[in-house]
């Protein structure tokens, strides 16, 4: 089985493809901007039909939030009408798509766990573009998979980003200063490794549709770095602010938090739990010790 993997050079691609590369029947085919730019719907299409794949996994996506806001035309033409170009030629090739979108689809107003029949109210362009990228994959390719995540770190970091949200925290402990986190928004931080895995459990399924796989539980940013300056044994100076506080440019949802309730349903195993994929992380990344 022949899948392709745009943004395969991305921390979530990266993992994809490590996944990938481990099982006989699949064979990888991984895709970066510099093979095939997601906006351009001539190149989409003369690149997949040359490789002619059973399964396409697009993991291209604009995601810094705050610079969506300035750049709104850019958020759109790679979430939204580059999901529509690759929804297009997948269905003409006949071939599976597997598109991850994320938590910001939600405002965040609800206290308990999002399911995929809550409707969705992004709160800023990134969700705004995510979520029109979602609704031309269900128009336009009916063999499709919508994955929605949130918090992602991989080992990889977020060649958008430069780096994620755990390797910031490590590089902020070192300089010896105050570190400012708000504390008022809640999600379910999600290990890319594992989250590759479990697609791959879900493309086996074929009962296409709209899932939510995250790492399981939840926590605030702040207990997010808390926990990861505890397993590192760092004790910098960590500050829990608000959001209003901290002032960023784009609003984000309070509670953001995914239940994975559907996939269950399909008898794929939920994920572990965020803080124990948080130390699986670490030791990957050779920061603590593994167990001999």
């Amino acid at each position: 089985m022949r899948v392709v993997v745009i943004g395969a050079n991305g921390q979530l691609g990266v993992d994809l493809m490590r996944v990938l590369e481990r099982h006989p029947k699949y064979t990888p085919v991984p895709l970066t901007r510099t093979h095939m730019d997601v906006r351009d719907f001539h190149q989409v299409q003369q690149v997949l039909k040359e490789i002619q794949p059973d399964v396409v996994i697009n993991t291209a996506a604009f995601t810094r939030v705050d610079d969506c806001e300035d750049q709104p035309e850019v958020a759109f033409a790679v979430n939204a009408l580059g999901a529509w170009n690759v929804a297009r030629v997948c269905e003409d090739l006949g071939c599976i798509l597997v598109h991850i979108s994320t938590d910001y689809v939600f405002d965040g107003q609800k206290r308990t766990p999002y399911t995929e029949e809550d409707f969705p109210r992004p709160l800023n362009v990134y969700g705004v573009t995510k979520l029109a990228g979602e609704h031309f994959v269900q128009a336009y390719c009916e063999k499709h998979f919508i994955v929605r995540t949130s918090g992602l770190y991989g080992i990889a970091g977020s060649s958008g980003k430069g780096g994620n949200f755990v390797e910031t925290m490590i590089r902020m402990a070192r300089t010896g200063q105050p570190i400012r986190v708000v504390n008022d928004q809640v999600l379910s931080p999600t290990y890319t490794l594992d989250l590759a895995e479990k697609i791959m459990e879900l493309i086996s399924t074929e009962a296409y549709g709209c899932y939510h796989i995250t790492n399981s539980g939840q926590c605030s940013w702040y207990e997010f770095a808390s926990q990861i300056f505890h397993l590192l044994n760092l004790q910098p100076t960590l500050i829990p602010i608000t959001t209003e506080a901290y002032g960023a440019k784009a609003l984000r949802p309070a509670y953001s938090v995914l239940a994975n309730d559907k996939i269950a349903g399909l008898g794929v195993e939920p994920l572990r739990s965020w803080d124990q994929a948080l130390e699986t992380y670490l030791r990957d990344r050779e920061l603590i010790k593994k167990d001999v």
